[in-house]
């Protein structure tokens, strides 16, 4: 497909600032691989939209005002009557079989940015501020002025999205609430490490791959881009100026660039998505379910990593899962489901799933896979249903052949939530060089008590082993301060993308 560029709108009056032009030569090209692109700079006149009329954008950023105004007012009274009607403390999710409508435009998404590369916070840092290139520091200024105003930010992005381009609609969910902010912010976060090339290309490049199995194509990325500078160049006025709109296009073209090119050689191998039928669900407690498909082809994927999946009764939402397992001789795929209150996905696969539904399943993605290369010690931490691709990296050891030292620790709030203990303490009486310690966090049990990271800490140091970290965001950031405090090297913690994991419970 054809790779975005900067050319001038100028040239063509129906062009806007990113519209795919004929294909250039390679010199043109941003390759997925990370080959520099020479991309040609612009003057700040160039980068206006003057492909639009002056009126059809004043009428749209006027609409896009009274939209906003509108929908802000509306999500405070919902919140409100909600908060009266629900009790304190749970929230219910919406019933899965009633479609539910959305003012329009909504704050949405064009697509789910996952699955994406997971790097981890060690490794996805923007470089220090000295050496930045004059593009990074703009974008940042930029990132900072939005900031207190990000929800705003966010709302008036797809308000213009939608306006201009209301054909882009269908490619979103009923109800886009739940998903509102994760392609900007996907955006965002790449914008801002755009001096970080290697990681920046492998998060493109799954996003891209992602972006497949929503029908997204090239000519809907100038959309995006028009709607992104539109947004930021409101509401960040302060420190907006042809440079830093240059910036931004310039930045918003290699990234766009990355995803194209990535989604078309992904095309010439896989599919857009894999339909897969239930063959098990057992339930372990009454929110958690194991959750297990088949596949209708091949599908390729390492222990540690994960993917999304779509339910029949909430189509185009998806949300991320663990594999449970290392690959299969027989193919199937088990995932470990917990019901949240709200969850639209989590609840229709732990209480309305059943064999014989069929669901989708995204491509796999995610970098929290063993080094079979070298032979240290592997740290495991998994926090509740985090214990899934635990269990298929402790699995793929056993499968590699190679014995290593494996320390596993296994933490929930009460003793009911191991709901996978039985099967770790199986592996432990099976593998002398497995070890395994369940934690329980509030209640005093038999097993350890006390905070997860606080435990792990007391029995390192950990220096000489690769440590891999899956659960809730908060017990990873928490987990990753501990052991970096203790003296583990911050380049040996595996973890998926803590942008991705908000976003994976529901």
């Amino acid at each position: 497909m054809d790779a975005l560029t900067t050319n001038s709108a100028e040239t063509d009056p129906n062009r806007g600032w990113f519209t795919p032009p004929e294909r250039e030569t390679d010199s043109h090209q941003r390759t997925a691989d990370g080959g520099e692109s020479e991309i040609p700079s612009r003057s700040p006149a160039a980068i206006r939209p003057v492909g639009r009329a002056a009126a059809r954008k004043q009428r749209a950023q006027q609409q896009a005002d009274q939209q906003e105004q509108e929908q802000a007012q509306e999500r405070a009274q919902e919140q409100a009557d909600h908060r009266a009607d629900q009790p304190p403390d749970r929230q219910t999710p919406p019933p899965a079989a009633a479609p539910i409508s959305a003012p329009e435009p909504a704050p949405a998404r064009i697509a789910d940015p996952a699955p994406a590369a997971a790097p981890s916070r060690s490794t996805f840092e923007a470089a220090p501020a000295s050496a930045a290139s004059p593009d990074a520091l703009l974008i940042r200024r930029t990132m900072a002025e939005i900031g207190p105003v990000a929800d705003r930010t966010t709302g008036y992005f797809y308000a213009l999205l939608f306006i201009r381009h209301p054909e882009l609609r269908e490619l979103f969910p009923a109800a886009m609430d739940a998903q509102r902010d994760r392609i900007l912010k996907a955006l965002l976060t790449a914008a801002e490490h755009i001096d970080n090339t290697e990681t920046l290309v492998e998060y493109l490049t799954n996003l891209g791959r992602g972006h497949r199995k929503y029908g997204t194509q090239p000519e809907h990325y100038p959309a995006v881009g028009e709607a992104l500078i539109g947004a930021l160049s409101r509401y960040a006025a302060a420190v907006w100026d042809p440079l830093t709109e240059a910036a931004w296009v310039r930045a918003y073209t290699v990234i766009s660039q990355v995803m194209i090119d990535a989604a078309a050689a992904d095309e010439r191998h896989a599919p857009p998505w894999w339909q897969a039928e239930i063959v098990s669900h057992e339930p372990r407690t009454q929110d958690i379910a194991v959750v297990t498909v088949r596949p209708d082809q091949p599908y390729p994927f390492l222990a540690g990593q994960y993917t999304s999946l779509e339910t029949p009764w909430w189509p185009r939402v998806w949300r991320h899962y663990s594999f449970a397992s290392a690959p299969r001789s027989d193919g199937l795929l088990s995932f470990h489901v917990k019901a949240v209150p709200a969850g639209w996905v989590s609840n229709a696969l732990v209480h309305r799933a059943r064999p014989g539904d069929v669901i989708r399943l995204g491509p796999p993605a995610g970098s929290m896979v063993v080094d079979h290369t070298t032979d240290s010690g592997l740290l495991c931490v998994g926090g509740g249903t985090g214990i899934a691709p635990i269990k298929a990296l402790v699995e793929d050891v056993v499968e590699h052949g190679r014995k290593r030292s494996v320390e596993v620790f296994y933490g929930a709030r009460h003793d009911h939530d191991l709901y996978d203990l039985d099967t770790m303490l199986r592996m432990q009486e099976e593998h002398s060089w497995l070890s395994v310690r369940p934690v329980v966090a509030d209640t005093p049990s038999s097993s350890l008590s006390g905070p997860l990271p606080d435990i792990v800490r007391q029995y390192g140091p950990w220096e000489a082993y690769d440590a891999y970290l899956s659960g809730p965001p908060g017990m990873i950031r928490s987990s990753m301060d501990a052991l970096v405090g203790g003296g583990m090297p911050s380049h040996r913690i595996r973890h998926d993308a803590l942008e991705e994991l908000v976003a994976a419970g529901d």
